[in-house]
């Protein structure tokens, strides 16, 4: 009777001991991911892009987000495309008018792209997960987590910029600076002005509504822009870092057992494919929301320079202040998806280098010839694309900086 007794004794103590399902943590990988992705879950998911695999209810909230989203835009677009038509005489405000619709209409075709875009999406995150969910070496972990906090980094300065030029617009700038009286009637501002015949919208509780939809789609606007630059910059940095993983096992092929140089190169080749096929979906998710960015920044930075320029002469320095970080924000937005596409190209150019620079020659003729084929395919470096019209470089980015100065001088020029 004491042995069964201290054995059942022993037995209760190790099962009390024993860690329950919800005390254990979480694997590692399953953390990095979340580090990854938190950002951007939250931007995305906010507005219904960010894919989601729950069942039920769960699975609809993202088409009631994106649904809710054009509504939301096409509720302060309308009236305010009709009050730039008919209403508004002065050019200078039809200008900054037309320049804040322009916004408003890109963010709407970037939003639809990105909506059909979903899946393709999905299937990028499932590359990423697969990928954090292989690595076994600590140094290839801190690699993958030093590519990921560029990628992390670039979305937070992004969102800042963003996110602080439309609090400054729609919580101080339109509230309290742009009261203006007609007939000794105060008329209280909106985000969005609307076309005169819809008066009823002065008259409380609709103004109130009216300024709550207009700050909805205010946003979505930058969250849409946000979003796009923080997916592509989470997207490229991770494709950089399995290209740079790449280059250390180039670099290491010749250190260890001869016969194991035919199974590392066969690995370094899976490994680049799959990279390549992971860029080309990149490619196929961001290629239409470049060419819509690239195109609409020119216009869009030429008019915030010009409006700076305005209101530097009127001498209105809150809003010359937010017209100027709103100017930084559209420029470092198309400054990240022309960096990310420089380091793209120059890491996956590095490829081929990396190759010819190995001491090769102490390789056997067919080892040779396996690195002669990794050679010919990285000397065409993959490439992010603006519609598959223009690269996405430093160099880019140069051009879209002069083309604006020189819209900006024809502008001038115009008006003036």
């Amino acid at each position: 009777m004491p042995r069964v007794c201290l054995v059942q004794s022993l037995t209760v103590a190790v099962i009390a001991n024993m860690p329950s399902a919800h005390d254990e943590k979480d694997p590692p990988y399953q953390q990095d991911i979340r580090y990854v992705f938190k950002l951007n879950k939250w931007i995305l998911g906010s507005i219904g892009i960010w894919p989601v695999s729950e069942q039920g209810f769960g699975r609809h909230a993202s088409k009631i987000a994106i649904a809710l989203g054009n509504l939301t835009l096409s509720f302060a677009m309308v009236p305010f495309a009709l009050h730039i038509v008919y209403d508004e005489k002065d050019i200078i405000m039809r200008l900054k008018l037309s320049g804040l619709l322009a916004f408003c209409i890109v963010s709407m075709t970037k939003y639809c792209i990105l909506a059909i875009r979903r899946p393709k999406i999905q299937q990028c995150i499932e590359y990423v997960k697969n990928d954090w969910w292989k690595v076994t070496f600590k140094s290839n972990r801190e690699l993958m987590l030093k590519y990921a906090t560029i990628g992390r980094n670039l979305t937070i300065i992004s969102a800042s910029f963003m996110y602080t030029a439309g609090i400054i617009y729609f919580m101080i700038l339109i509230p309290f600076f742009s009261e203006t009286k007609i007939n000794n009637q105060t008329v209280r501002p909106l985000v969005y002005p609307i076309y005169n015949a819809f008066y009823q919208s002065q008259i409380s509780p609709i103004y109130e509504i009216v300024y709550v939809a207009h700050c909805l789609c205010g946003y979505t606007t930058y969250s849409i822009t946000v979003g796009a630059c923080g997916l592509a910059a989470v997207f490229v940095t991770h494709a950089c870092g399995q290209i740079h993983m790449i280059l250390l096992q180039l670099e290491d092929l010749l250190n260890g057992e001869n016969s194991d140089i035919h199974q590392r190169i066969a690995i370094i080749v899976k490994d680049h494919v799959r990279v390549m096929r992971f860029s080309a979906v990149i490619e196929e998710i961001l290629q239409e929301v470049c060419l819509v960015e690239f195109s609409s920044s020119v216009c869009t930075i030429c008019l915030l320079e010009y409006y700076c320029i305005v209101d530097w002469q009127a001498n209105n320095k809150l809003s010359l202040a937010n017209y100027f970080l709103l100017f930084i924000s559209f420029c470092f937005n198309i400054y990240i998806l022309c960096y990310i596409g420089e380091l793209l190209i120059e890491k996956s150019s590095q490829i081929g280098s990396v190759c010819f620079m190995i001491n090769w020659y102490q390789l056997s003729p067919k080892s040779v010839r396996s690195l002669i084929m990794i050679i010919a395919i990285s000397s065409n470096p993959i490439k992010l694309s603006a519609g598959r019209m223009v690269d996405l470089s430093l160099t880019t980015f140069g051009n879209v900086l002069k083309t604006s100065v020189a819209y900006l001088s024809f502008l001038r020029t115009l008006v003036m």
